[in-house]
């Protein structure tokens, strides 16, 4: 649970932090994304760190690439 707090709490970091305007369809599917295979890397893995951040790291390069699409 504390994984998915501390994934949850950089991507909002993320998506506000460095934005003057509202975030971009690419921002937006990169930080769902990264969430979304971040909880079902350490689902699928037991909780192992390793799989989290795979997962996360998988998950973010889908979002992006799917937002990338929506325009």
């Amino acid at each position: 649970m504390k994984k998915l707090i501390g994934i949850l709490v950089i991507g909002i970091a993320v998506v506000s932090g460095g934005c003057s305007s509202n975030p971009t369809k690419e921002q937006i599917g990169t930080v769902t994304g990264a969430v979304v295979g971040g909880v079902v890397g350490s689902a699928v893995t037991g909780g192992s760190t390793v799989g989290t951040v795979g997962g996360a790291a998988a998950g973010a390069y889908a979002g992006h690439e799917i937002g990338k699409r929506m325009k």
